[in-house]
């Protein structure tokens, strides 16, 4: 069965989402049925910069500390504790699932048991997989995409309208990195079983799933609780309405990444900037969020030029669907 994305389902779903959100608002109900949590990127957890993050009114943090033994990582969860902070997640970061080399391959999935075993000794609940990246090849601009895959295995059948010839390596790398992940994670479930740690996949500008349909379904083939998503609303701006991406995740999504990403007024192309600056419509994905019952981290990564505490100022409003 094949399952084809448009960019007029994208928009019609956020003009739904919006609809149901202002008619929320215009009924009074200005409270959300969910409840999320403010965190930051941190390197090693340590009381100063714990303490620094709470007095700024963060409640935890993702650390990028993923190569730590399970007893440092244990120290670092009882200084967290010590401080009232909970250290969530840590971030694993690119992995090369595709690769060609077999050794890489499994130096890989050795370096994300590592990160598992790590989750388990901080008390956090997930690890960031990034899976792999493709390059190289003659790809679709941004707003170009408009997929169509094989249900059965993700194998994606179309990527434009019209010729698809020219993207004949795009579509071939695309499916050989779809059963990679897919390999490779299955082989790393026993391990996030053992640790009670989520693998979520995060998708980044490494130019694989794209579309929601086609992020969402590869977390579904992974076929385990264990497996679930990382969204970062930022990433996914010049693809499609994040929105869209909350819609199609939906109880898959097990943290999120906050960022903002300005379109060009054409719509092709665009840049990263702080939060709150950009094209998210943030009560809209605010109001995403709620419908598909997530409850958990709002984790902000970028939004260099603000200080803590209008990073935490920014992140309240985008908390509160304003």
């Amino acid at each position: 069965m094949r399952h084809h994305v448009t960019r007029r389902t994208f928009l019609v779903g956020s003009a739904a989402a919006g609809v149901g959100l202002a008619a929320a608002r215009a009924g009074g109900a200005a409270e959300f049925k969910t409840t999320l949590k403010k965190a930051l990127i941190c390197g090693k957890p340590t009381e100063k910069n714990l303490a620094k993050l709470k007095a700024a009114g963060f409640d935890g943090v993702e650390t990028q500390a993923a190569d730590v033994s399970p007893a440092d990582a244990e120290d670092c969860r009882k200084t967290a504790e010590k401080t009232g902070m909970k250290i969530h997640s840590v971030l694993r970061g690119w992995m090369q699932f595709n690769s060609k080399d077999p050794d890489k391959v499994e130096a890989t999935i050795a370096k994300t048991e590592t990160a598992l075993r790590a989750a388990q000794g901080y008390g956090a609940g997930t690890i960031l997989l990034v899976p792999c990246r493709i390059g190289g090849v003659k790809m679709p601009d941004p707003w170009e995409f408009r997929l169509e895959f094989d249900e059965k295995n993700g194998h994606l059948t179309r990527v434009v309208k019209g010729d698809n010839e020219p993207f004949k390596d795009y579509i071939a790398a695309h499916d050989h990195a779809t059963d990679t992940t897919i390999e490779a994670v299955k082989k790393l479930i026993p391990a996030a079983e053992k640790t009670g740690v989520v693998i979520a996949i995060e998708n980044v500008w490494n130019n694989l799933w794209v579309k929601p349909a086609v992020f969402a379904h590869l977390v579904k083939l992974c076929g385990s609780k264990w497996v679930q998503a990382y969204f970062d609303i930022g990433n996914h701006v010049k693809y499609a309405p994040p929105e869209q991406f909350i819609r199609s995740l939906g109880p898959t999504i097990a943290k999120c990444h906050v960022k903002d990403f300005k379109l060009n007024p054409d719509s092709h192309g665009g840049k990263f900037c702080n939060i709150r600056d950009g094209s998210v419509n943030w009560p809209v994905v605010r109001g995403a969020l709620d419908a598909v019952g997530y409850n958990g981290w709002m984790t902000i990564e970028g939004s260099g030029g603000l200080s803590l505490e209008e990073k935490s100022k920014r992140l309240d409003l985008i908390l509160a669907g304003e």
